[in-house]
């Protein structure tokens, strides 16, 4: 079954009924818009995944409760760039709860139904003041061509923003499924600093469209990683509004949503700090698809593999040493490796091949154009692991590491 998902401008408000609008509020002290609103159409429904660790911002708990409560259903959701608001005590909650009461009021909406979500330093409050007298600016900024202007103000370290757009002719009707998302470095997501946003003008049952997101973020966020560090603050929002589509569409849908999402992942991979390079590793043979994503991601996320790729190295070792500790079961002797074109393993053992081909492989991978995520092409490093006859399949993505993602981490509040 083909899916016809082509590429349209417009972001995340390129779906009908959707708007949209940045600020600068002076939140963030390099002057740039730092404040961005999402309004979905009446009748929306949300999902949404979050971060699964111990220690998480006060807006995290308060979107996920909020959509529990409701079954599902959130009309906007407010986004400050430039404190996290997370690890800040009572005061996190309370600002959070005055933001989106505050943002409801001039909307017409009730508090619930208004999200929030909050990127920037840990540690670090909202500067209430500066966001409050942002938001008449906001909510009168609202309007269905601001996609791209909010993709550029969620932004922190991140050097180019990430957005799409996607649309569909489904027997006539025409969809379209728009998404953004920020993140460069703390990527790992278990559910990365990332915070993802998507709109779809179908109407979905919510809770067909909460299972149809996580299946999605599986083989997306869930399949990135720049430096193996979780956030306190990830989350995904997928608001999805309008008429509703037969059954029989829904699979075309679900294949849109998951390519909208692998887009936004891979640009956050490819924009990992301090990379050159974006790295694509696929698995096969293994006995379901989460072993085979399991073994991708262990190999992306390898610290090793990662150095090696930077030094335009072909130490194929280091890869099938990381696939080993995946946790997941496979025979060594059943191991076959290819980097780019070269292979360099099959049947478990080594095969002599061209190192110097190979490295310049991996030299004209980081000469590459960048490609801003939308796939493999002339950045993209490719490595290839079959790990026996199994059905499984999995891909993943990471990033090379480089000095320079020291340099940025080492001093970043100081």
């Amino acid at each position: 079954m083909t899916h016809p998902w082509h590429p349209i401008p417009g972001g995340i408000t390129a779906p009908a009924g959707f708007r949209a609008a940045a600020v600068t509020a002076g939140l963030k002290p390099s002057g740039n818009p730092d404040l961005v609103l999402l309004l979905a159409p009446e009748g929306a429904v949300c999902a949404g995944t979050f971060t699964t660790s111990l220690v998480r911002a006060a807006c995290v708990d308060l979107c996920a409760e909020r959509l529990a409560v409701s079954g599902g259903h959130a009309r906007a959701v407010l986004i400050n760039s430039g404190q996290a608001n997370a690890c800040t005590g009572e005061r996190g909650l309370a600002d959070s709860l005055r933001a989106t009461a505050a943002t409801a009021g001039r909307l017409g909406l009730r508090p619930e139904e208004v999200l929030i979500c909050s990127t920037g330093v840990i540690g670090v409050p909202i500067p209430m003041d500066r966001l409050e007298a942002g938001l008449d600016p906001l909510v009168a900024a609202l309007s269905p061509h601001a996609g791209p202007a909010a993709a550029r103000a969620i932004l922190t370290t991140d050097l180019v923003d990430k957005q799409i757009a996607l649309e569909a002719s489904l027997r006539g009707r025409t969809v379209r499924i728009g998404g953004m998302a920020k993140g460069s470095g703390m990527i790992h997501p278990a559910m990365a600093t990332m915070l993802g946003y998507l709109s779809c003008d179908a109407g979905v049952p919510a809770e067909l469209w909460q299972a149809m997101v996580k299946r999605a973020v599986e083989r997306s966020f869930n399949a990135i990683t720049v430096d193996g560090d979780t956030s306190t603050n990830d989350t995904l929002l997928a608001f999805a509004a309008g008429d509703s589509l037969p059954p029989e569409h829904l699979e075309a849908l679900e294949a849109g949503l998951t390519e909208a999402l692998q887009h936004l992942a891979r640009a956050i991979a490819r924009d990992g700090e301090g990379a050159t390079c974006l790295i694509e590793v696929q698995v096969e043979g293994a006995a379901d698809g989460a072993g085979a994503r399991a073994i991708a991601r262990t190999v992306c996320g390898s610290s090793l593999v990662k150095c090696a790729v930077h030094g335009r190295d072909p130490n194929w070792g280091r890869i099938v040493a990381a696939a080993g500790r995946a946790g997941v079961g496979f025979h060594a002797t059943a191991v076959a490796l290819w980097l780019g074109d070269h292979q360099l393993m099959a049947a478990g053992e080594p095969l002599a091949f061209d190192r110097p081909a190979a490295s310049a492989y991996l030299r004209e991978r980081a000469a590459g154009s960048y490609l801003g995520g939308s796939g493999p092409g002339g950045d993209t490093v490719l490595i290839r692991l079959r790990v026996g006859d199994g059905p499984g399949r999995g891909v993943a993505w990471g990033c090379d590491l480089s000095d320079q993602y020291v340099r940025i981490n080492a001093d970043y509040t100081t």
